[in-house]
């Protein structure tokens, strides 16, 4: 058997090196593929960012109310439709009012909704987890 040139030993790793570099676009393609993958990855959270904006506008973030505020708003709820507060927010949908979730002792929750004079300007009634369950079984 005969053995093969030193060169030709030396040449193979040479040639599979160089046919790797022409596979992956060359050997300066390095900052390119940095590139292409950062915009890979912010189209990526731009559309999560999409999507988490395009989604349901009942979940908005409605900070919720703190101090003379938060007691005085509470207090107009508890006052029209007595209770237990439940919480207290800004309301996201309606802007320059306040919401109040008040449990009443029927077990049903009413929102009141509050104008910025803390006067009750408009209501939603729901019922509870536990009136759905009774209703549903």
């Amino acid at each position: 058997m005969r053995a093969l040139p030193r060169r030709a030993v030396l040449a193979a790793p040479a040639a599979v090196l160089m046919f790797a570099l022409v596979a992956c676009g060359g050997s300066d393609s390095g900052s390119d593929s940095k590139a292409a993958d950062t915009q890979q990855a912010q189209s990526a959270g731009g559309a999560e960012a999409a999507g988490e904006a395009g989604g349901d506008t009942d979940d908005k973030k409605e900070p919720p109310l703190t101090g003379d505020v938060k007691q005085k708003a509470e207090a107009a709820a508890l006052a029209a439709y007595p209770g237990t507060v439940v919480k207290s927010e800004e309301d996201a949908e309606k802007p320059g009012m306040y919401a109040v979730e008040v449990k009443q002792s029927d077990g049903t929750s009413i929102e009141v909704y509050l104008d910025k004079s803390f006067k009750v300007s408009d209501t939603k009634k729901e019922g509870t987890e536990e009136a759905e369950a009774e209703d549903a079984g």
